[in-house]
């Protein structure tokens, strides 16, 4: 899988690697619209992994939000998770 996912409570949470190239982005386009087509969900959320995704990246993510338009799922994009630095240790 290129992509990582996860289904809970209706929500099918997609992990997008920020690293796609022309070769993996129709890989990563499917493995999405085939996760959403088995699951069938109430919401997909989409997970970009860096701040600075790659055309290809992208160009999955137009894709993925064109078919859940078509198929009216509501979707959500989120950017990377950031970890709070941990204060100075005196």
């Amino acid at each position: 899988m290129l992509i990582g996912h996860a289904f809970e409570e209706g929500v099918l949470h997609l992990s997008l690697p920020g690293d796609l190239d022309l070769t993996t982005r129709s890989a990563a386009d499917l493995e999405a619209q085939a996760l959403a087509q088995t699951h069938r969900p109430r919401l997909v959320r989409v997970q970009l992994s860096t701040a600075d995704p790659s055309p290809a990246s992208l160009s999955v993510l137009s894709r993925v939000r064109r078919f859940c338009e078509n198929v009216r799922i509501p979707l959500t994009v989120v950017g990377p998770v950031k970890v709070a630095a941990a204060p100075p240790q005196e």
